[in-house]
């Protein structure tokens, strides 16, 4: 059974820092919960890493639901935040239908962006876990920059931050904006705080899988890279294809064979066919 979301209110509590991972899934969503990640994003951001969309906007409903699904059978028993997509919760009734579609896919806990406290209310008065997210917003912000860059605009962020957390929030990303505006934040809520571009003082910390394992060539100052699985595959490929065209794969122990009765089985057969 996955985690509940006080266990993470306790971790805040007691200082330990809570690591969250995005996996759109089921090998990937394995890994990460074999290792031991507290936390699982299913986040919009399949768009761009996994479906080829231009944009997080392009991402529906049923694509969230797909790959939460997948990452759930790849993680039975981690708790998993799954994001609600680009327009499917502009009304009350709206975002309650879209996040029920998503807990029945397997999410524990529904994401969205923007300062919304009535709808964090409504959530929760439903019976959902509630993680919001301010900042930068990939489905609102025409352009990926950061946030809160001028002390008005952080104090504005600040006053979103504490809002949400008074409507009742489970967790909260704070999405590329200076460390001493989420440091205040991760003091002043109740709720863990999510960090991505946002410093080290905020409680846990989310990168996307396909930036810190190398799997795409974006370099982000946010991002460490820890592995080189971009490259790794294009030399793969590219041996693979090497082989084929020279002949040299499939070789020998890669093929199977009749056993000698069955092959002269079919050989009569075949004879048989011809005359």
């Amino acid at each position: 059974m996955a985690r509940s979301r006080t266990s993470f209110a306790d971790m805040k509590r007691r200082g330990e820092k809570i690591v969250v991972v995005t996996a759109y899934d089921a090998p990937t969503a394995q890994a990460a919960a074999e290792i031991g990640v507290d936390i699982i994003l299913v986040g919009d951001s399949v768009g761009v890493n996994v479906l080829g969309y231009a944009h997080e906007r392009d991402v529906t409903l049923s694509d969230m639901s797909h790959h939460i699904a997948a990452a759930r059978r790849g993680a039975p028993d981690t708790y998993i935040i799954g994001d609600l997509p680009f327009a499917t919760y502009e009304t009350e009734d709206q975002a309650l239908a879209s996040a029920r579609a998503l807990r029945d896919a397997g999410a524990d806990c529904v994401k969205f962006e923007g300062a919304d406290a009535e709808l964090v209310r409504a959530l929760k008065a439903s019976s959902f876990d509630v993680c919001c997210h301010i900042g930068l917003e990939s489905q609102h912000h025409a352009e990926k920059r950061r946030q809160g860059k001028t002390a008005s605009a952080a104090l504005k962020l600040l006053e979103d931050a504490r809002a949400l957390d008074a409507a009742g929030q489970d967790f909260i990303v704070l999405e590329l904006i200076p460390e001493e505006l989420a440091a205040t934040i991760t003091r002043e809520v109740k709720a863990p705080t999510i960090g991505i571009g946002a410093g080290p003082q905020a409680d846990g910390q989310v990168l996307v899988v396909n930036d810190l394992a190398g799997i795409t060539r974006r370099a982000f100052k946010h991002n460490r890279l820890y592995g080189a699985l971009g490259d790794a595959l294009r030399s793969a490929l590219a041996a693979y294809a090497r082989d084929v065209r020279s002949g040299g794969f499939p070789g020998p122990e890669h093929a199977f064979r009749l056993s000698e009765e069955e092959r002269e089985a079919f050989q009569r057969a075949l004879g048989m066919e011809r005359s």
